[in-house]
């Protein structure tokens, strides 16, 4: 997201969407959706650190950080189907710590610390748990960011056809992007969490390639063992194909603020405020 454009956005956002909507007694759980590139870690920090200014207690925490481990994923990618050791897609993501962490930061105390995972995508595995943000003061607004927030399963008609040579070639017969799909139902338990659904939309999928890349050569230049050169990382993108076309295509009406962007993370308009 271009500089020039974060402030205003913070502002916009914390305007309509946040600032006054605390709901009695709990935090404000603000969902920042939008597919990977477009610019939701830059706008989270960005809206905690306004917050930060007028004294509320607030935090980001990302969907990312809730993958499964990489021998959870194994075990998926043995009983269930190969690509499932791919992180990711629904069903990769620990949902019941996910819950459990939101609940316990309403009540989080230095008696009662709530310690919130990081996952090291340079390793491909969940941060060890000295690397854990710990929390010791209930927030008054907690940002939830992640590329498939808000997002319902497609019908299954829509299954039926593969979409790219990934699906084509190693799901020939649908069974991983039905079990996918399947799972994506369990994420409405989140969903319901939201106070409020702002999406960062891309102007296409065509743009999220060059958007992944700018994140993935960092920990090429670090030599990152688990570093995704352009034909992994095309091959990577092939498991979020589907649900990321569905997402440009349905998410907008569910959204309290729908962010369109250029193809330089730029602002080009805000619209869908459902307040």
């Amino acid at each position: 997201m271009e500089a020039h454009d974060a402030s205003t956005l913070v502002e916009a956002v914390f305007g309509r969407i946040v600032a006054g909507d605390a709901p009695s007694g709990r935090a404000v759980v603000l969902g920042l959706s939008g597919l990977q590139g477009s610019g939701k870690s830059t706008l989270a920090a960005g809206l905690v650190a306004h917050a930060q200014r007028l004294g509320w207690n607030a935090l980001a925490i990302s969907l990312d950080d809730f993958y499964l481990t990489r021998a959870e994923r194994e075990a998926l990618a043995r009983d269930v189907h190969p690509l499932l050791i791919t992180r990711g897609v629904p069903g990769t993501h620990d949902l019941a710590r996910l819950i459990g962490t939101l609940d316990a930061l309403e009540h989080a105390g230095a008696d009662r610390p709530v310690r919130v995972p990081r996952f090291d995508k340079g390793v491909d595995d969940r941060a060890p748990t000295d690397r854990w943000s710990v929390v010791t003061h209930p927030p008054r607004l907690v940002i939830l960011e992640g590329w498939c927030l808000g997002l319902a399963p497609q019908d299954d008609a829509a299954l039926h056809t593969a979409v790219n040579a990934l699906e084509r070639d190693e799901d020939a017969d649908g069974r991983w992007r039905r079990w996918v799909n399947e799972r994506l139902a369990d994420y409405a338990a989140v969903w319901r969490r939201l106070d409020a659904l702002v999406v960062l939309r891309a102007p296409s999928w065509e743009i999220i390639p060059r958007w992944r890349d700018d994140a993935e050569r960092p920990l090429r230049q670090r030599g990152e063992p688990r570093a995704m050169d352009h034909a992994a990382l095309s091959r990577f993108l092939q498991h979020y194909e589907r649900w990321s076309r569905h997402a440009l295509a349905t998410l907008g009406p569910h959204a309290d603020l729908v962010v369109d962007l250029d193809a330089e993370r730029g602002v080009t308009a805000l619209s869908g405020d459902r307040r």
